[in-house]
């Protein structure tokens, strides 16, 4: 039965064979679509090539690096979270934090580095937070528009395409079984009446398969222009998140501007001012005096330094994502044990596990 069945799909793959190869030389006739049909299939194949190149075009922009590209693609395949990566500004803020702890935050320079290093940090997590939202608004609907109605409706144009082969090799046998009517001989083992009647009832059923398929199709296209609304919607998404993400940077680089005025003012006071302290090591310990005095008063202990001994990532706005190998200083409720403590880096503060640290100053 199976065998059967093989031989049949592979009899009409050769007939549509022949048929195509008939209309390409010119040698047999083509039924062709209307008119508004053609119009349809040409705005759904502009509103795919668009589609893609957008997509495409957004992904460069949004993930620059072709090898996060393509494990984000694997990721979202198995349905699995995508992995939370420090951006390019969240590692550059790093290392600034931490030479600056090694300088000193006494020290006009590493203060500097604290301050640009926390800056940096903060621009770069921003930076994270608009690249999810870009994909989730824009991305990922986009992408889903190409896996379904493009997908269905290719799938639907060959299944189309085939139909009308099927027709017009019908109707060209047809056309072949009524040019040998009335010619037979009686050595004939078949009456050619009887290859007419079969012609073209094999032609009533494929033009009704060809009617049926070509009208879902139509269908189909014709949804396509709908769906330029549910397009504009996720276009502005992106602008939304996107200006948001500017405005927020803006900010944070006209505080850091003001930040970095304060200090290089510092040095013009301390060196023409009457207070000015003659030992300059003394520096920090008069500016983290009052910070200490602070903790103490609010009910929280000195800050101390801890190496972070694993990774992780932040799980709410309250929490701070933390670096393997990395320094920070921590601090927590005096009298209290928990398993969170309160860290900072520069001028960036959360709340982490206890267990993601090692103190340094123990």
């Amino acid at each position: 039965m199976d065998l059967k069945k093989l031989a049949g799909q592979a009899g009409q793959f050769f007939t549509r064979a022949v048929q195509y190869t008939e209309e390409k030389i010119g040698s047999a006739e083509k039924t062709e679509l209307d008119h508004h049909f053609e119009s349809l299939s040409l705005q759904s194949d502009a509103a795919r090539q668009w589609t893609e190149k957008l997509v495409t075009g957004a992904e460069a922009v949004l993930i620059p690096n072709p090898g996060n590209r393509v494990e984000d693609m694997i990721f979202e395949k198995i349905e699995k979270r995508r992995p939370n990566r420090l951006s390019n500004l969240e590692y550059l803020g790093l290392d600034m934090v931490q030479a600056g702890n090694d300088f000193g935050s006494g020290t006009p320079y590493g203060s500097a580095l604290l301050k640009v290093g926390g800056a940096e940090q903060r621009l770069g997590l921003l930076e994270r937070e608009f690249v999810s939202n870009a994909i989730q608004g824009y991305l990922q609907p986009m992408r889903k528009f190409l896996d379904t109605e493009m997908k269905t409706i290719t799938r639907e144009r060959r299944l189309l395409e085939t139909k009308r082969l099927d027709l017009d090799f019908c109707k060209s046998r047809l056309r072949k079984a009524r040019s040998m009517d009335g010619q037979s001989s009686q050595k004939d083992a078949v009456d050619p009446k009887v290859l007419v009647a079969q012609a073209e009832a094999e032609l009533r059923k494929a033009q009704a398969d060809f009617d049926r398929q070509t009208e879902i199709t139509k269908l189909l296209l014709e949804g396509v222009r709908s769906s330029q609304a549910a397009h504009l919607q996720h276009l502005n998404e992106l602008v939304e998140a996107q200006a948001q993400y500017y405005e927020q940077c803006h900010k944070v680089m006209q505080d850091l501007q003001k930040d970095m005025a304060s200090l290089a003012q510092k040095p013009e006071k301390a060196a023409g001012g009457p207070t000015a302290a003659p030992d300059p090591a003394a520096a920090p310990v008069l500016s983290a005096a009052p910070d200490t005095e602070a903790q103490e008063a609010a009910g929280k202990g000195p800050w101390r330094r801890a190496k972070v001994v694993c990774d992780y990532d932040a799980t709410n706005r309250e929490e701070m994502s933390l670096m393997m190998n990395e320094v920070v200083q921590y601090t927590e409720l005096q009298g209290q044990t928990t398993d969170f403590v309160t860290a900072k880096r520069g001028t960036q503060t959360g709340r982490v596990p206890r267990a993601y640290i090692e103190p340094l100053d123990d």
